[in-house]
């Protein structure tokens, strides 16, 4: 039998104290809205543990009792993963969960509770005159344990790859209580099944990440940094190729802005002057970044090798803090410009490195096809294959009839990214958005396997049903 709101309430004071449970609507529905707005549905309360054996209780009485727990970091998630579908549903934030338990710069790891802010960890790092690279557009409120649970990407995955990557273990509260410690530091460790892999991108449905050892790099001496106006993606990944061969591991970041980018941020004032060289189709914004020792200039001889070659029409090298800031501001407000121009239909897909300019072809083509007059705005990292292909409605078109009309468009590119080879979630997630669209493309095999794990870590289906797994046929 399921218990009620008010048994549920009960239940939660009683194991946490009455300052760690939300239940007045107001105060609750920060956590009940996503910053896309897709979904807002009610919960039986907001359980705020301030410690993981507070949370391991919680789990143990939520797992006997039936009750759905949705694990939330900084919600900042992209396709609802952390927000709940029912009124009988805990969301459990750990925002509490923010100590720092150890940092060592010189061995390269720290180990941090889920819910330090991801731009605090980034801060620590610095001070400790180490490295943290993992950068969102959300790092100021994005936690490390919502992070890891999303395997999030970022701007230097080129270089240092995703939050996986960036994880030596993890510690996780399993749904019926137990807990999970694995927080090694080994760079090494050849003994089974790696448990860590398996609950980083998990979207909290197999357990809630409480802490996590963290990989540190030495701190780069400085950036160089460089907008390119190249004439198309073809030319784009052409200048990639030549840019990777000449930095190598020095090239941090590559991203593709079509000229559609910039023209929206002037308008819209987002921009406080052009940071580009000129006019283009097509920008390229690139950063090296050069270790202790490291040589000056290489930018601009890479650069300078490909304005002979024909690879780039343009370019403009950051030569102050204020403009590296102005060229990084003209990408990262990319998502939010197109805000201003009314609605937005969104895709956040990768495919290898060398299809993306045939992505991007094949996607727009379709796009106008089906709607003349829509915008294409693909842009994102290049440098790793994920583009997030958005597209703006026709001007002076009716903004709920747009989105109305956005299925085909999806089916479209979908289509197109599965025939290149690639993937419908490059860094989002699948959360409640995308659940359909993963059981239409994934190898059944796969989400047999995956199908198993979750009944075994979680036999009961209390951690963030109706996420990730799509339903049972």
């Amino acid at each position: 039998m399921k218990l009620t709101r008010e048994e549920i309430t009960a239940a939660l004071v009683g194991l946490l104290g009455a300052d760690s449970v939300i239940v007045e609507p107001v105060r609750m529905d920060p956590y009940l809205r996503e910053p896309r707005k897709r979904f807002h549905q009610p919960a039986a309360a907001i359980a705020l543990p301030h410690d993981v054996p507070a949370l391991q209780a919680l789990a143990r009485w939520a797992n006997e009792h039936r009750v759905p727990l949705i694990p939330q970091g900084g919600n900042t998630g992209l396709v609802g993963g952390q927000v709940p579908l029912g009124e009988n549903e805990v969301v459990v934030s750990l925002v509490r969960l923010d100590k720092v338990r150890a940092l060592n710069a010189e061995a390269g790891h720290m180990t941090l509770e889920a819910g330090v802010v991801l731009e605090t960890a980034q801060s620590l790092a610095a001070d400790a005159g180490a490295l943290f690279p993992l950068y969102l557009a959300s790092q100021g409120s994005a936690r490390i344990g919502g992070v890891l649970s999303s395997n999030a990407g970022g701007v230097q995955v080129l270089a240092y790859g995703n939050a996986r990557e960036l994880c030596l273990g993890v510690e996780a509260v399993l749904a019926d209580g137990r807990l999970y410690q694995g927080l090694g530091s080994l760079r090494k460790d050849n003994t089974g099944y790696d448990l860590k892999d398996l609950l980083i991108g998990a979207e909290g449905t197999l357990g809630f990440i409480t802490a996590a050892t963290l990989k540190l790099f030495p701190m780069p001496q400085g950036h160089e940094t460089a907008l390119c106006s190249v004439n198309s993606p073809e030319a784009a990944l052409a200048l990639f190729y030549d840019m990777r061969r000449r930095a190598a591991g020095t090239l941090t970041a590559f991203e593709i802005i079509p000229a559609f980018g910039l023209d929206i941020q002037l308008r819209h004032r987002m921009l406080d002057r052009d940071p580009t060289a000129g006019p283009s189709p097509w920008y390229c914004l690139l950063e090296i970044s050069r270790p202790a020792g490291g040589p000056e200039g290489t930018l601009m001889a890479a650069l300078e090798a490909a304005f002979e070659s024909g690879g780039v029409d343009d370019a403009v090298i950051a030569e102050s803090l204020e403009e590296r800031a102005r060229m990084w501001a003209f990408r990262e407000q990319m998502s939010e410009c197109q805000s201003r121009e009314g609605a937005s239909i969104k895709h956040d897909v990768s495919v290898p490195i060398a299809a993306v300019p045939e992505l991007i072809a094949r996607g727009s083509e379709a796009a106008v096809n089906l709607l003349p007059g829509i915008r294409p705005c693909p842009f994102g990292h290049m440098g790793d294959g994920n583009i997030h292909f958005n597209f703006s409605q026709p001007v002076d078109a009716d903004p709920k009839a747009f989105m109305a009309g956005a299925e085909p468009i999806h089916a479209a590119i979908y289509e197109i990214v599965v025939g290149l080879g690639g993937s419908v979630s490059a860094e989002h997630g699948i959360g409640q958005l995308k659940t359909g669209l993963l059981a239409s493309v994934k190898d059944p095999v796969a989400l047999q396997m995956m199908a198993a794990i979750k009944a075994a870590l979680d036999p009961h289906g209390i951690l963030n049903p109706g996420k990730l797994l799509p339903p049972s046929p």
